[in-house]
């Protein structure tokens, strides 16, 4: 029994090793690669650091675009305020139709200066139609050395009182829509006073240029008589 139990552990165990058999895929089964997506994901980081180079040449095209410079803005030849923009409604068979209501000062600052309203669907149609109601309705003022005004002037306009006095070396003195009227005419040095109890800026801005009006007109209304006598005398005598 000891001689058996000897022969066993003494004879070697044979080793079986297994070989795997390859699979047989179907030709439309896709093919999956799990060491292979480093070569596959190289080209496209290539790809993607080629696109970088093209970033790098668009780049250059703005360094180009910016040493070309910029073209100057042409300044406008007026300014211009917004005195206030309201939505008016108008009633029709179907409801309320609503538009935009400007009121826009426009000026030179050099003695021109205009008032104008514009209503539309658009504030930027309404505002456009404001521009050119103001330079339809636009003034040249006739202002002293200082750039005030020569005497006192007053106006009225539906509910609004104006009164412009001239304060030398004071400064503009006005508020509301006056002073917005008097910066963009380029008159400085006076002292405006609204003597009523409106606040409708609209019809301050006209009794504004309501005054500025009469200014105009007694600055420029010449004595036509005595001019007219003495150039039928000059006539005469050269005769």
């Amino acid at each position: 029994m000891a001689d058996e139990i000897k022969t066993t552990e003494n004879t070697p165990v044979p080793v079986v090793t297994s070989v795997a058999t390859p699979v047989a895929r179907p030709a439309s089964a896709p093919r999956q690669s799990f060491g292979g997506g480093s070569s596959q994901g190289g080209p496209r980081r290539g790809g993607r650091g080629g696109g970088g180079g093209g970033g790098s040449s668009r780049g250059g095209g703005g360094a180009r675009r910016g040493g070309g410079g910029r073209e100057e803005r042409v300044k406008p030849e007026f300014d211009q305020k917004t005195l206030g923009v309201r939505r008016v409604a108008r009633v029709v068979a179907g409801g309320r139709r609503f538009n935009f209501s400007v009121t826009m000062v426009i000026g030179n600052r050099k003695g021109s200066v205009g008032v104008g309203t514009g209503k539309a669907g658009d504030t930027a149609l309404a505002i456009e139609k404001a521009t050119k109601s103001a330079k339809k309705h636009m003034i040249k003022i006739a202002r002293t050395g200082n750039n005030s005004i020569p005497h006192i002037i007053e106006a009225k306009y539906s509910s609004a009182t104006v009164v412009i006095l001239p304060a030398k070396s004071k400064g503009l003195i006005a508020g509301s829509a006056v002073r917005s009227v008097l910066e963009l005419a380029g008159i400085t040095d006076v002292n405006a006073k609204i003597r009523s109890g409106s606040k409708n800026k609209l019809n301050i801005a006209q009794a504004t240029i309501a005054a500025l009006k009469s200014l105009v007109q007694k600055s420029q209304t010449p004595n036509t008589k005595s001019h007219v006598n003495t150039n039928t005398q000059e006539t005469i005598t050269n005769q």
